[in-house]
């Protein structure tokens, strides 16, 4: 931000943004605070600025007019006024932060919140989806400072008495919890009406374990299909215990077969951290079964569009269904992945970080397989005190 006394030859003949910059500032030394803003879209005019610092330390900006509608003088005029004013306690942008202050809560999610997430969330997408199809209509009219926490009470008894699940309700607060809570901390507003709501947190977790005959079963329709790259997606996925979308987003040049590693890169990954994941005897089948190498960049690709996958939903529903296995979900072949670490005797430790969970918590859906394998381990030492308590021939001589 250039600093020099402002003349009405300089913003005749100098008001240019430099290449490479989307703008740039030139600083009055007559007037502290005044500053004329050039854009590279608009050369040869600015526009006249007064900088400042509210009540809170803020910095603000107040505009004053363009170049090409007010001459230096009368914006010097302005800018002097302006200061004097706010020396006086005056703060020329409360006008425009109290119109902020009451934005509809559609409008802040269309242009602030959603925007904001979309950076930090892979799942921003379907917390969009879930506010247009229902908190659109009952808070999206509604000022950001009148959303109250009785309305938003009874908005989530009202889906239980719909019949939506406990989880489905949960969620619908926990998008607007942190929509409001973003409002608070930008400013937008005082305090957030969903800090610390009750929800139902009820238990959804829903696990399809496939036992020895039905993922025999399985694997027999895998290893025939007429559509190999799919199923050899689904015996990656069965084979790395990965989610879907880290599979369909593997490239050749994440694998190392020579030391029998795929490295899942942060942006790929859902816990947003680079994943190490060791490859078995059965993922190199698949890695040799595939014949993409040398032809293109990722692992699976659509041999009829000649492009990744985005998704295999419409082949694995048929897939499941002459495997006898209809209620068998994409996710749940991660489940089974587990289901093999876990009855091996595997710690949850193990199974944390081989799934790539970055909280404990969630791998301790798998402790009840744990605890049956355990129980399988004393069957041994119950067996040892049978043999030992059974009379030996010689006793009985």
């Amino acid at each position: 931000m250039p600093k020099l006394r402002l003349s009405e030859k300089f913003l005749t003949t100098s008001l240019t943004c430099p290449d490479g910059k989307r703008r740039i500032e030139f600083c009055d030394t007559a007037v502290p605070g005044l500053y004329v803003e050039v854009r590279n879209t608009s050369p040869d005019q600015g526009t006249y600025y007064v900088r400042y610092r509210d009540a809170s330390e803020k910095t603000c900006h107040v505009k004053i007019g363009r170049t090409i509608d007010i001459d230096l003088a009368s914006a010097r005029e302005k800018a002097k006024t302006l200061r004097a004013e706010i020396a006086l306690g005056a703060d020329p942008s409360a006008e425009k932060k109290a119109k902020r202050a009451t934005l509809t809560f559609d409008t802040f999610w269309a242009e602030h919140a959603l925007p904001y997430l979309r950076t930090m969330k892979k799942t921003a997408g379907k917390d969009d989806q879930r506010y247009r199809h229902r908190l659109k209509a009952q808070f999206g009219h509604l000022k950001l400072n009148k959303i109250s926490r009785h309305a938003l009470q009874a908005y989530h008894s009202g889906l239980r008495q719909q019949g939506l699940s406990g989880a489905s309700c949960d969620h619908e607060i926990k998008i607007m919890r942190r929509a409001l809570n973003l409002a608070v901390e930008w400013r937008m507003l005082d305090r957030n009406p969903a800090d610390r709501f009750p929800l139902f947190r009820e238990p959804n977790q829903v696990e399809h374990f496939l036992d020895e005959n039905e993922l025999g079963r399985l694997l027999m329709v895998l290893r025939n299909d007429k559509n190999r790259m799919v199923c050899q997606v689904v015996l990656w996925l069965l084979a790395t215990g990965a989610r879907l979308n880290e599979a369909l987003q593997a490239r050749w040049d994440h694998v190392d077969r020579t030391h029998r590693i795929w490295r899942i890169p942060a942006l790929n990954s859902k816990s947003k951290r680079v994943r190490a994941v060791p490859l078995n005897d059965a993922a190199i089948e698949v890695l040799d079964a595939l014949d993409t190498a040398d032809k293109y960049a990722f692992l699976f690709i659509n041999e009829r569009r000649k492009k990744p996958y985005r998704n295999i939903a419409k082949v694995f529903l048929r897939i499941r269904e002459e495997a006898g296995l209809p209620h068998l979900r994409i996710h749940d072949l991660r489940h089974q992945f587990a289901s093999h670490l876990v009855s091996a005797g595997k710690s949850l430790y193990q199974v944390q970080q081989l799934l790539g969970h970055s909280d404990p918590k969630v791998t301790m859906r798998y402790s009840h397989l744990s605890t049956a394998a355990l129980r399988d381990a004393t069957d041994a030492a119950s067996d040892a005190l049978t043999r030992a308590s059974k009379p030996t021939a010689t006793a009985t001589e």
